[in-house]
């Protein structure tokens, strides 16, 4: 299906990453989240910290007419490139030129997941604030401040503070309560008296997150075979009923590599309308690439004492060189398995949503 109609509702900064001819259709995440917060589905927001894996999802977006979101995190992709060695303008530029080959005109969102600011200082706000304009000047659509490391009063006025050229602009915007923690550590489950001030507080200075990210039990990484999951939906929906009748705001979802299936399935119901995959893009490009570099990246990481997500970065050049035949094994592992995600976030048919709440009269 043809979404060229939609090109008029590309943000100008995302317009302007897009040469002629390119079938590329970023959209505004705040349309999106907005057009879906009334259905049961999840955009799947996508970690791309090795571009291999995005074809093979846009063959499965495309091929579902869902729509996605593809994302970096702060320590992913800041103004000197994270781990990844991307910054904000070479991930556009690596998402548009992929587009065009896959010939991909499904909408898409361009996120900045995880803008962190974990603590007060002038430094740490204003580094925030660099990036948060990098990303805007890139093509962003779509962006998450997490401030969630300081109190709420902290929090909110922080986050307050640094979303100002975003609510301008009128782009998606995820805000965060209750610090998602890493694997193994405990931490307090965000309660819906949490969620509400900190909304109470956002709203109060003109502020109107699209979602809210919680610490419902999920974790930061990779769960593993036999892991306990300890997610509390229950807790989700209730802080969702009261997002949604109060501030018209929905649940974004952190750490879902390796969370079965059947469990993914039933978080649409309990108000989550977007939900992050990173790891497992990771996971499937470190499977298909080729072993001898795969190694030199272990023993990179071992050396260096390092996860071996850090090891992306020094090895960039090599990764995005790999001959075409691991090139493909990756896309088609990427593919299937973004298939299989789709369909658990219920997810195909939204891209035709999403573009009938945009073309329908005001």
């Amino acid at each position: 299906m043809g979404y060229e109609a939609l090109r008029r509702f590309v943000p100008g900064n995302a317009a302007k990453e897009i040469p002629p001819g390119n079938p590329a259709c970023p959209v505004n995440g705040r349309d999106v989240y907005r057009a879906l917060a009334a259905h049961e589905t999840i955009v799947m927001a996508c970690n791309i910290r090795i571009p291999l894996v995005v074809p093979g999802i846009m063959r499965a977006a495309k091929e579902l007419d869902a729509v996605v979101a593809f994302e970096l995190a702060k320590s992913e992709g800041d103004l000197k490139g994270g781990y990844t060695g991307m910054n904000p303008e070479i991930f556009v530029r690596t998402l548009i030129a992929a587009a065009k080959k896959a010939e991909f005109d499904t909408p898409f969102v361009i996120h900045g997941d995880h803008i962190t600011v974990k603590n007060t200082t002038e430094a740490e706000i204003e580094g925030a604030r660099a990036l948060i304009a990098a990303e805007l000047a890139a093509g962003y659509t779509s962006f998450a401040i997490d401030a969630s490391f300081n109190e709420i009063p902290d929090n909110a006025r922080i986050t307050a503070d640094l979303a100002g050229p975003i609510e301008e602009r009128k782009l998606g915007l995820e805000v965060e309560v209750g610090e998602i923690k890493s694997a193994g550590t405990e931490a307090h489950l965000s309660t819906v008296e949490e969620a509400v001030e900190l909304m109470e507080r956002l709203a109060a200075a003109g502020v109107q997150p699209d979602l809210l990210a919680i610490n419902n039990g999920s974790k930061h990484g990779n769960y593993l075979e036999g892991e306990k999951i300890s997610i509390d939906l229950e807790r989700t929906g209730q802080i969702y009923r009261v997002l949604h009748d109060r501030f018209g705001a929905s649940i974004a979802q952190h750490g879902i590599t390796g969370t079965p299936l059947h469990l993914i399935g039933k978080f649409a119901s309990f108000g989550i309308r977007k939900g992050n995959v990173g790891t497992q893009w990771q996971n499937i490009a470190h499977a298909g690439l080729p072993p001898e570099l795969m190694g030199r990246m272990r023993d990179w990481a071992k050396g260096a004492g390092k996860d071996i997500k850090f090891a992306t970065k020094p090895f960039k050049a090599e990764i995005d060189a790999v001959p075409a035949s691991y090139a493909s094994r990756i896309e088609k592992a990427a593919y299937e398995e973004a298939k299989l995600l789709f369909q658990a976030f219920r997810a195909a048919g939204t891209a035709k949503i999403v573009a009938g709440a945009l073309s329908a009269p005001a």
